[in-house]
């Protein structure tokens, strides 16, 4: 996602590509689509401050020459949780997580 958005082509939607493109990415890898309401790419949009610190955080090792995307996994790690909570919930009727807040 980091990366993506320094070699897109377009000035305006660099972000919401590299969103998509990255959440079909994690989508083929699991050979389905995540189950679940509030996706990853929605909690983006709906609190992009955690996600442009992490972007940030991984441009600032870039500048040193180095990559940590580990600001970028732990992000997207808790919002793949927030998103399949909602799986759990309705197998076992227990609530999981806040998925109102993407840092839970």
């Amino acid at each position: 996602m980091w990366r993506l958005n320094w070699i897109h082509p377009l000035g305006d939607g660099n972000g919401r590509t590299s969103r998509m493109v990255s959440y079909l990415v994690l989508s083929v890898k699991l050979g389905m689509l995540l189950p679940g309401r509030n996706t990853i790419p929605d909690q983006i949009v709906d609190n992009r401050k955690p996600y442009f610190g992490a972007l940030e955080a991984a441009d600032k090792a870039a500048s040193e020459a180095k990559i940590d995307l580990g600001d970028m996994e732990a992000l997207i790690e808790r919002m793949l949780a927030v998103q399949l909570a909602v799986v759990m919930e309705a197998a076992t009727g227990k609530h999981y997580l806040d998925d109102s807040d993407p840092q839970t």
